[in-house]
């Protein structure tokens, strides 16, 4: 089965607000990103630089839920020129944290085995949970052994930061 991470029709239009939400309230819904209700986020997209920014609604959309019977999958992804962040949203008291890393684990194989993703400077992976607070202390030898074998940063945390472009 092909998945194709870059479809159209899964993506949202390009975001430039400083400050916008991902939400994933609709029952048997896909998440998606609003500027409007604060209230609904369950993490918070901050974007100094104006950055145009891509959601794409992975579970439900790229990967349906008959898609891969057992296998995990995150919410969604941001995307810009230079960045890849992956992003699983919960709303939930601990334990929450091995779930959540899980399926971002196995959406970024599915993503991987589909993709050349290299051009990316920038890829994270946003555990994010409404109930936790705004930041999640990680253990750094679990952080590294994440980018060691899946090449992204592994962040547990509700404030999603759109790093700049680097100036070469």
């Amino acid at each position: 089965m092909n998945m194709d991470f870059f479809s159209d029709s899964c993506r949202e239009a390009p975001r430039t607000e400083q400050k916008f939400g991902l939400c994933d309230d609709i029952p048997g819904g896909r998440a998606y990103s609003d500027h409007s209700d604060p209230a609904k986020w369950l993490a918070t997209v901050v974007n100094q630089n104006e950055i145009a920014v891509v959601f794409t609604a992975i579970d439900k959309c790229v990967i349906q839920d008959h898609d891969e019977p057992g296998r995990g999958r995150c919410d969604g992804m941001l995307t810009a020129d230079h960045l890849l962040y992956m992003v699983e949203l919960k709303d939930r008291t601990p334990p929450w944290q091995a779930d959540a890393i899980q399926q971002l684990e196995s959406t970024i194989l599915f993503l991987k085995e589909h993709h050349d993703i290299q051009a990316f400077t920038y890829k994270k992976a946003f555990a994010c949970n409404k109930q936790s607070g705004k930041f999640v202390t990680l253990d750094n030898e679990a952080n590294l052994r994440f980018f060691r074998k899946h090449g992204f940063r592994l962040d547990l945390q509700s404030d999603i930061l759109i790093v700049p472009k680097r100036s070469t």
